[in-house]
C-alpha cells in the first residue's frame, strides 16, 4: 500500500507516493534539508538548486562507498565460509583417521595380550 506524503524541503512543497511510513519520510526530509542548509551556509554563496547538486554527489559518493565495502565484506564472508567448509572436511577426515588408528591400537593391544599370555602357558 502507498502512502501519499507530503514533505517541504527549502520552501517547496514535494508530494511523495511511497511504502514507506510517513515519519520516515518526514525524517529524511528534514536531514536532507539539512544538509542543503549546511551546503548554502558553508560560504560558497550556493542557490539551494546548486547546494542539492552538491549534497546529491555527496550522498551518491556516500552510497558508492558504502556499497564497495558491503561487497568487499560480503567477498570476506564469503571466504570465510568457504574456509569453514574446508576446514569441516578437513576435521572430518581426522576424525575418521583416528577412528581407524584406534581400531588399530586395539587390535595391538589385543594381540600383545594374546602373546603374553601364550608365553605364560
Amino acid at each position: 500500500m502507498l502512502n501519499e506524503v507530503k514533505v517541504v524541503i527549502c520552501g517547496k512543497e514535494y508530494k511523495l507516493r511511497t511504502s514507506e511510513t510517513p515519519n520516515y519520510v518526514y525524517a529524511l526530509a528534514r536531514a536532507l534539508e539539512a544538509k542543503i542548509n549546511e551546503m548554502m551556509n558553508s560560504g560558497s554563496g550556493s542557490s539551494p538548486y546548486s547546494a542539492s547538486i552538491m549534497v546529491a554527489l555527496s550522498l551518491l559518493d556516500d552510497l558508492n562507498k558504502s556499497n564497495q565495502k558491503l561487497d568487499s565484506i560480503r567477498n570476506q564472508t564469503k571466504e570465510y565460509v568457504d574456509e569453514a567448509g574446508r576446514t569441516r572436511i578437513e576435521r572430518d577426515a581426522a576424525q575418521k583417521e583416528i577412528e581407524v588408528l584406534k581400531s588399530k591400537i586395539e587390535q595391538l593391544e589385543n594381540m600383545v595380550k594374546l602373546k603374553q599370555l601364550s608365553q605364560s602357558i
